[in-house]
């Protein structure tokens, strides 16, 4: 007998419905549909199971839940005693215990523990399906979940919360590396370099950058090249002349937060960093960090070309523009050449005579801030300076180079008459004045 009409066209939109994508997703439960009817059909709203305290928003989800009381679960684990429904579920979730991945990607040779999850690892890769879009940014999605998390953006929901320190964050991956770094304190990247630690991979990969001296992001505007995407961001600012961030005391505005947050304490006088070994004060925690180093005498900047190492990164940029002999600062007044800005500020003082840095206690103006802060070390007897080999304490690090010079015999300044060397270049100074004076009372012997 032939098949009835309707059944034949059953098994078309069946057919139908199987060689179409469903393009209609519930942007509260992720459920997707063929058409737009089912979709306006289907309604979202908290639902209890009668069986349990659990809750579900979609009824599709309850219903799939409500089987799970109505199947008797014959199958237990006997690693974990987990029950399932059926022996294929049980087979499937054994292979968790034993790290089994018997299904392999035809096309790059990944493996994974099931069925299902091949299908969905050849489409979202292979294929670069993304069936979930954000409603309110079009953003798409390759993954149900990756959707749900970034609409939390949109949001600000955090429902995941930590439970030694209550902090809320966006997504369980989030909390993990937040209870990881913040609470056990773990830095498992480290630099193969220097030795530096960092809690996160991408900290790491920025840091190395300052060995390697990269910049991979770039200015479409200008060409300038930065280490970090956050600059060339901040750099971009420049070109648009934009300063979104105001100051509420002085209406000074700003091209970023971080520069708005570094002025405002000009207003305050804040200096919430301290140095616990000399009891040193900043107003910026990257200022402490710099000072530190004084201290260790850590180096983490080399330069790629010479192989000198540098404590920070402004002087590393100095000291490669002395291989390029790039000096792109003029004077306008004397047309003499520098190589970074703050060089060519110092030089302009010696035309103006300008000395703005007084000591507050004996009223000594100064033309540079270090040039003051080096005058103040004479009123508190600070010696900030500290020799690794026998301890002793210097105000300024020329002291404290002239000093190490003891321990290591160095005599790096030599006479260019006699060849003779010297461990201070004072002392190679008196050296040339008494050669030259001999030489000259000499002269005028002979000429008598």
């Amino acid at each position: 007998s032939e098949p009835s009409s309707t059944a034949s066209g059953n098994h078309k939109q069946h057919r139908g419905r199987n060689s179409r994508q469903k393009h209609h997703h519930c942007m509260d439960c992720f459920t997707s549909f063929y058409e737009p009817e089912e979709l306006r059909r289907h309604t979202c709203r908290p639902r209890p199971c009668s069986d349990c305290r659990g809750s579900f928003i979609c009824p599709i989800h309850l219903k799939s839940h409500q089987q799970t009381h109505r199947i008797k679960k014959t199958y237990p684990c006997d690693q974990c005693g987990k029950s399932f429904p059926t022996p294929s579920k049980l087979m499937v979730h054994q292979k968790t215990h034993t790290g089994e991945k018997p299904y392999h990607c035809s096309q790059c040779g990944t493996s994974v523990s099931n069925l299902a999850h091949l299908k969905r690892h050849q489409r979202i890769i292979h294929l670069g399906e993304k069936p979930y879009h954000c409603s309110q940014c079009d953003k798409r999605f390759s993954q149900a979940g990756h959707l749900k998390t970034h609409q939390r953006t949109h949001t600000g929901e955090k429902p995941y919360h930590c439970s030694q320190c209550g902090t809320s964050v966006s997504n369980l991956a989030h909390l993990k590396r937040h209870q990881r770094i913040i609470h056990l304190g773990e830095k498992p990247y480290h630099c193969s370099q220097c030795d530096k630690r960092f809690s996160q991979a991408g900290h790491l990969k920025t840091h190395q950058r300052t060995h390697t001296g990269e910049k991979p992001y770039h200015c479409s505007q200008c060409g300038k090249s930065f280490g970090r995407a956050g600059s060339l961001k901040i750099h971009r600012i420049t070109h648009t002349e934009e300063k979104p961030y105001h100051c509420s005391q002085c209406g000074d505005n700003f091209t970023s937060l971080y520069f708005l947050k570094k002025h405002q304490i000009t207003h305050t006088g804040e200096q919430p960093y301290h140095c616990t070994q000399c009891g040193k004060s900043f107003s910026q925690a990257g200022d402490l960090k710099q000072h530190q180093r004084t201290h260790s005498g850590e180096k983490p900047y080399h330069c790629s070309q010479c192989g000198k190492w540098f404590g920070w990164a402004r002087a590393l940029k100095t000291h490669q523009l002395t291989h390029t002999e790039e000096k792109p600062y003029h004077c306008s007044q004397c047309g003499r050449s520098f190589c970074q800005t703050a060089h060519l500020k110092k030089h302009q003082l010696t035309h103006t005579g300008e000395k703005p840095y007084n000591c507050s206690q004996c009223g000594k103006g100064f033309s540079q801030p270090a040039h003051l802060t080096r005058h103040q070390r004479t009123h508190t007897g600070e010696k900030p300076y500290h020799c690794s080999q026998c301890g002793k304490s210097c105000s300024q690090t020329a002291d404290l180079k002239r000093h190490q010079l003891t321990h290591t015999g160095e005599k790096p300044y030599h006479c260019s008459q006699c060849g003779k060397s010297f461990r201070h270049l004072t002392t190679l100074k008196m050296h040339q004045m008494r050669s030259f004076s001999t030489a000259v009372s000499v002269g005028r012997v002979l000429n008598t």
